[in-house]
């Protein structure tokens, strides 16, 4: 499987109550796709999984595949403490007919290499899907190191890795020593480096809400090779990452982004907790100048006229 262009992990919309909104999930799935992602991450931490039961996790990765209805890939994420519980997750994401599935390091057990080679391995062999490993040590305590990207490298299964360490080394070391396994930006701040580096796409929670100025980046960088513009576009989206990243409320800003987008989000699960209004009129303004910023640049770029060169058929070497 080839990972091209954005990729959403969508959020899962709560009732005040806490139950799921099934309704207002569809929603948020159609309005990325509609906007021009290219693929839906369902059972991610931005989708809060960690905060859901075994059944709402299934029920969700079930009505993903229904809405999605092939119209881009979906991948499903398996993460689970005990590696029994990911193999049922894994099992079960097949049999629903997801695209590929998403597999992290166990939060807090901290494996070693081998015994998270033998935790993914045994995920593998009950999805025998597509997988894209999810590198993120400070939330799991744990590198998928050297040795573990050796082994598991030699399946063709293990075809992608979203790399969310913030270690610039490890872009260097994935483009540099496993260009088999596929590189996906896992770290928003570092969208540019992780093109200029050759990644061809990016799992990008802040699509939930910004879906198409994510969408201008990709393009700008990988389609168009236009760096200049890419890196015009990336430095009016930094103060929105640098909020995601650095600001410790990450799951929340983008569930209140979604709010400022008309999407349904509902509140985060505890222990959690919501944005307060001084955070959420901030943030309000972050996101209504990042809008405004790359919209001008995007718009710069179709406006401008074709290079001389477009107009004059060159000339024969042959001509007098």
């Amino acid at each position: 499987m080839r990972y091209e262009g954005i990729y959403t992990p969508v959020i899962t919309p709560f009732f005040a109550d806490g139950s799921v909104d099934e309704a207002g999930f569809a929603s948020v799935i159609n309005h990325v796709i509609d906007a021009g992602v290219h693929g839906i991450v369902v059972g991610g931490t931005t989708g809060e999984y960690y905060a859901m039961s075994r059944d709402e996790r299934l029920r969700s990765i079930e009505l993903a595949q229904e809405v999605v209805a092939g119209r881009v890939s979906l991948t499903a994420g398996v993460g689970a403490l005990r590696t029994e519980d990911a193999v049922g997750y894994a099992a079960a994401a097949r049999g629903f007919g997801v695209d590929a599935i998403l597999i992290g390091s166990p939060y807090y057990a901290m494996p070693t290499e081998r015994e998270l080679i033998r935790h993914v391995l045994s995920i593998d062999r009950a999805a025998n899907l597509p997988v894209m490993l999810y590198n993120f040590p400070d939330r799991t305590g744990v590198h998928m190191g050297e040795e573990f990207l050796d082994r598991v490298g030699r399946s063709p299964n293990f075809c992608a890795i979203k790399e969310s360490s913030g270690d610039i080394n490890r872009v260097h070391l994935l483009a540099r020593d496993y260009p088999h396994i596929q590189m996906s930006c896992g770290m928003d701040d570092q969208a540019l480096e992780f093109f200029a580096w050759g990644a061809r796409s990016w799992v990008c929670a802040g699509s939930n809400f910004l879906p198409r100025e994510h969408v201008a980046l990709y393009q700008a960088c990988v389609l168009e090779k236009d760096f200049d513009q890419g890196r015009r576009i990336m430095s009016a989206m930094l103060p929105l990452m640098r909020t995601l990243e650095q600001g410790g409320k990450f799951v929340q800003c983008i569930k209140y982004g979604c709010e400022l987008d008309g999407l349904p989000a509902g509140p985060v699960r505890k222990p959690l907790r919501g944005l307060d209004q001084q955070l959420k009129r901030e943030f309000a303004v972050t996101v209504g100048t990042v809008k405004k910023s790359v919209a001008a640049i995007r718009s710069e770029k179709r406006s401008a006229p074709a290079a001389v060169s477009d107009h004059i058929r060159p000339i024969s070497a042959t001509a007098e």
